[in-house]
């Protein structure tokens, strides 16, 4: 660890009561404290990205977070996972949405002395190689994992200190890797956003074509009427239309051919009222829908040198974007002739079955799936970005037709039937025009995120053992 000393967690908390502290006993939150808004509450899951995840959480009111005051962590806190999920490390960020939270019963929080130590100095010396040794050295793993005598064994935890201003400069380094990769995962929700909404709009809602309606039962002309789709598409005014039409008159043209491209009606079906010309139809018949399996892992010969991409539902529970390029195991040639699905293509739909139902991605890389998936292979008219967001708006429903006793699970036979509406193939072909550009950007995303973690995590042990000199990165003296 170069000259640098090492000191004790201990001696670098903050100097007030409960600075190291422990969630409470589960005891003392019960269902009837949790609110839709409020305190927020950190759990493990909370804790999967680089730093807070703050779009899984559950609420306490303010009463109950004062009442469990020795549990609150606030900004620059660490956060540890010290049972169940053991060793995962998370730090509020400085721009975090919340002032306050509440630390569950299998987390603990950290607040440091910032006069001796940066907070986010010990935060990744605690998510390298070195430092979840040294957090997990008192870890037990009989029944459910945990860290024995969390609070003490967190307590006593060497970590290197040098002086401030060279943490200061570590930090610097890689907390510009980490503001890259967040600002990408935050550009990916906006985007995921923007898809759902263009689906929601048009087939779900079924809004151009309503615009369209209200417009002709107005007395309104058919020009009229593709105008007011225009607007449903756009979300633009009349008058913002009319600008678009003289500053961009090709993106204007192509607004138009798609306002006209849908219908002015409804027609019943046994749906419910569905766009003219669109068909009802069973998901079953749309896609061609294939399970997989896993083999044997006493084989090596399935396993060993394996590069064939090859996914579990775990592949898919750390995903923030319904986009998948890579898998945590590979299989051989071997191995994948013992799955009866074979190798599914680039844009294959995932989506879990079991433990839990409903993780949904686009398959960016040809791959092998297990037994816990139902795949669809797009090979018809729907294309995997609607057949992706048709799962997502469907949740509810597939839920709904999975059944089980150890856990809930949909089968091929049950998900097949599902009802979906199916419109024109010059829809989806518009549809296609805008939504593949938005999951195009969403992949290249994920891909540079991978890459900059890549970078990050192998600078990590240097930078934190004085190995790169990071007065010399940063210019400094």
């Amino acid at each position: 660890m170069s000259n640098w000393k090492e000191v004790k967690i201990d001696d670098l908390k903050a100097p007030v009561k409960g600075s190291i502290a422990m969630g409470p006993f589960g005891s003392r939150i019960k269902a009837e404290n949790f609110m839709p808004k409020g305190i927020p509450v950190i759990k493990g899951g909370n804790l999967n990205g680089d730093f807070i995840l703050e779009n899984r959480f559950s609420y306490l009111t303010k009463e109950k977070a004062d009442e469990l005051s020795s549990a609150n962590a606030f900004r620059r806190d660490i956060v540890i996972t010290h049972r169940g999920t053991i060793g995962q490390v998370g730090i509020i960020p400085e721009n975090s949405d919340y002032e306050r939270y509440v630390v569950s019963q299998s987390q603990l929080k950290v607040t440091l002395d910032e006069t001796k130590t940066n907070p986010y100095f010990v935060y990744y010396f605690l998510r390298s190689p070195l430092g979840q040794n040294r957090l997990l050295q008192n870890a037990s793993q009989v029944g459910v994992p945990a860290i024995a005598q969390a609070s003490t064994s967190v307590k006593a935890i060497l970590i290197p200190h040098p002086e401030k201003y060279i943490q200061d400069n570590v930090v610097e380094v890689l907390l510009n890797l980490d503001h890259k990769i967040e600002n990408n995962r935050k550009i990916n929700e906006t985007l995921e956003a923007m898809a759902q909404a263009v689906f929601k709009s048009w087939f779900v809602d079924f809004d151009p074509v309503r615009a369209k309606m209200a417009a002709l039962e107005a007395g309104e002309s058919e020009a009229d009427a593709t105008l007011a789709a225009m607007t449903a598409i756009s979300g633009k005014i009349t008058e913002k239309l009319a600008t678009l039409n003289t500053s961009n008159p090709d993106a204007y043209t192509e607004l138009a051919t798609t306002a006209d491209a849908f219908p002015s009606a409804l027609v019943e079906s046994e749906l419910g009222p569905i766009p003219d010309g669109w068909e009802a139809s069973e998901i079953g018949e749309e896609v061609t829908v294939v399970g997989g399996g896993t083999p044997s892992t006493k084989n090596s010969e399935f396993w060993d040198g394996g590069t064939i991409h090859w996914t579990t539902p775990k592949d898919m529970s750390n995903l923030t974007d319904k986009v998948l390029i890579d898998t945590d195991r590979r299989i051989t040639e071997k191995g994948l002739s013992k799955i009866s699905s074979g190798l599914l293509p680039i844009d294959t739909v995932l989506m879990s079955s079991r433990a839990p139902v409903g993780y949904l991605a686009i398959a960016k890389v040809p791959v092998a799936i297990n037994q816990g998936y139902i795949a669809m292979k797009c090979e018809q008219t729907l294309s995997p970005e609607f057949v992706v967001q048709w799962c997502a708006s469907q949740m509810d429903e597939i839920k709904q037709r999975a059944s089980g006793t150890t856990f809930a699970e949909i089968s091929k036979k049950s998900f097949k039937p599902i009802p979906v509406i199916v419109p024109t193939l010059d829809i989806i072909e518009k549809y296609n025009t805008q939504v593949k550009s938005i999951y195009l950007q969403i992949e290249n995303n994920i891909r540079e995120i991978k890459s900059l973690s890549q970078i990050r995590d192998s600078l990590l042990p240097q930078l934190l053992s004085g190995k790169i000199d990071v007065s010399e990165l940063q210019g400094e003296e």
